[in-house]
């Protein structure tokens, strides 16, 4: 038997890269793993330096003309692009009283107290979704997600609103607004993806479900209640729509219905109070002015918040979206 077996030959062993596609030598690279052309880096810089100049050149445009005085505004024929006089009086007359420094008012009342709202309700009922076996667990997030589909329409809306007398008050611009199901659904996903035994051992060293939920859970959800916040902040800050059916007395406007009144209405901006008497400051501002000082005051706050929480935008996004 040993006689027969020797004179087999042996195997070959297979190459390690055996599973690998072979390439011939000098064969190019796929496309993939070739390095951009100079050609391919020109168009990139190109289209990018595009994309920045479609939003910088408006933003610019709007805030020199804020600062522009009348003669530099009658010279330019309407929006300035090159900044020649220092002008503030645009802001100085909408911050002195008026209209408008009641619609920032509003506007900064109703985006805290609506963010606060909006997370704290977001947040207890994506851990209660979040939680297999919580009573009406199947059922009420079936009913969340049927608002996906489902919308109950503008005039169910108006009347329950009406209904229970909010109209013309701050609240009508928070209370139907004030869970999203896409925050909801993401917040939910990521407590999903929270290793239950964490949450085990909390529970035998005798920590309950609310002491669970400020103690582990939001101190690892950070990110994602970040982003999640600027998101309830900038659509409360931006939100128009709400105000048109709910708000009817002029003084309660928030600041995105007093720009659409001047910007696309057409109306004269009302602010009180005299002609602006500081030294080297035009009498009255040209409506131009403020009306783009406006707009300022209305974009400012998004772009100061953002930078604060960009570090966890990325990161919240994902990791709510892909986890659970």
């Amino acid at each position: 038997m040993t006689a027969q077996l020797s004179g087999i030959s042996p195997v070959p062993a297979a190459p390690a890269t055996a599973g690998k596609p072979r390439r011939r030598r000098g064969s190019p690279r796929p496309p993939w793993e070739e390095p951009p052309s100079p050609v391919g880096l020109f168009g990139k810089g190109v289209v990018l330096v595009l994309l920045v100049a479609a939003v910088l050149v408006p933003l610019w445009a709007v805030l020199v003309t804020s600062l522009a005085s009348r003669e530099t505004i009658d010279a330019a024929g309407g929006m300035v692009m090159v900044p020649r006089e220092f002008d503030p009086s645009a802001y100085i007359t909408i911050f002195n009283g008026g209209q408008i420094t009641r619609a920032v008012w509003i506007s900064t009342l109703v985006t805290v107290l609506g963010t606060t709202v909006s997370l704290v309700l977001t947040v207890l009922a994506a851990y209660g979704l979040s939680r297999p076996g919580s009573v009406g667990h199947r059922g009420l997030l079936f009913f969340f997600l049927l608002t996906f589909l489902i919308f109950p329409g503008l005039v169910p809306s108006y009347l329950v609103v009406t209904g229970l007398g909010l109209k013309d008050s701050i609240w009508s611009l928070i209370l139907p607004s004030a869970i999203s199901v896409f925050n909801l659904v993401v917040i939910r996903a990521f407590f999903m993806g929270v290793p239950g035994e964490l949450l085990d051992s909390a529970r035998i060293d005798g920590a309950g479900e609310f002491r669970i939920l400020t103690r582990i859970m939001l101190p690892l959800s950070k990110a994602v209640i970040a982003v999640v916040g600027l998101f309830y902040a900038v659509g409360y800050w931006n939100a128009y729509f709400n105000s048109v059916l709910y708000i009817d007395d002029n003084d309660k406007f928030p600041i995105q219905r007093v720009l659409q009144s001047y910007i696309l209405a057409g109306q004269s901006p009302n602010v009180s109070g005299a002609a602006v008497s500081l030294p080297g400051i035009t009498a009255y501002p040209p409506t131009l002015a403020v009306k783009m000082a406006v707009v300022v005051v209305t974009v400012v706050p998004a772009i100061i918040v953002y930078p604060f929480v960009q570090r966890h935008f990325t990161k919240g996004v994902i990791t709510g979206a892909v986890k659970g």
